[in-house]
């Protein structure tokens, strides 16, 4: 004898009627949330926190606390945002998050004692010592480094034009700091370590402005900030 389960909808099965409303499913559109916001203040705050190391605020000489930030607000946050960004139909987005989430990751294995990339242990535990074996080539090492990420920089640069002015403004002095820091690499000049941090400070606030307009909709907020569609 059939049952209220074993038949409903005039007849149909219940796995029928679940295999119907998996398809209307897939078939509706989705509406995604706007990641911008969450990948521009993870590259933001991350860029901010290197570009004061850099200057050494607070008389700052290793920029080793930038890992609990390169690690997770600008990398894992912004990864993550870049695959919401491919998800909502943005390539170019979508490629720049997930780009500099690999760039802030491995910034931060060049940081990682563990890893020897900029020193060694010298033999003394958990004591790490830039003085150790390779230490003389880190800084060219992360010169050239940083230059390759200045040529990726500079690519994005090139593909922005018909995005909006804040974000052409934003890569602009991304590059410009990715410049002046690999230069510094290689010749040790401290004003342009310090032309660097600045420029990064400054590209830093851009970027937060880019991230809170995206965040400051119609639908969201009594005012808008302009960026400059172009």
């Amino acid at each position: 004898m059939s049952t209220p389960d074993d038949t409903i909808k005039g007849g149909e099965s219940d796995s029928q009627v679940h295999h119907d409303d998996l398809i209307a499913v897939a078939a509706s559109h989705r509406k995604i949330a706007n990641p911008l916001p969450s990948g521009a203040y993870g590259f933001a705050t991350t860029l901010l926190l290197f570009s004061l190391y850099t200057l050494h605020v607070a008389e700052i000489e290793l920029s080793h606390g930038l890992l609990t930030m390169s690690l997770t607000f600008g990398g894992l946050a912004q990864f993550f945002a870049g695959l919401w960004e491919f998800a909502s139909g943005n390539t170019f987005g979508g490629t720049l998050f997930v780009c500099y989430s690999a760039f802030w990751w491995g910034y931060s294995i060049i940081l990682i004692p563990f890893f020897g990339l900029t020193g060694t242990y010298d033999g003394q535990p958990n004591v790490y010592s830039p003085q150790g074996m390779g230490a003389a080539e880190a800084s060219e090492a992360i010169g050239l480094f940083l230059w390759i990420w200045f040529g990726i920089t500079t690519l994005f640069l090139l593909s922005s034009f018909r995005s909006s002015g804040a974000t052409v403004v934003f890569l602009v002095l991304l590059d410009l700091t990715l410049a002046m820091l690999a230069a510094y690499g290689y010749t040790g000049h401290a004003g342009l370590e310090r032309a660097g941090g600045a420029l990064g400070v400054a590209a830093a606030f851009v970027l937060y402005y880019v991230g809170t307009a995206a965040f400051l909709t119609k639908n969201t907020s009594y005012f808008t900030l302009p960026v400059g569609k172009l």
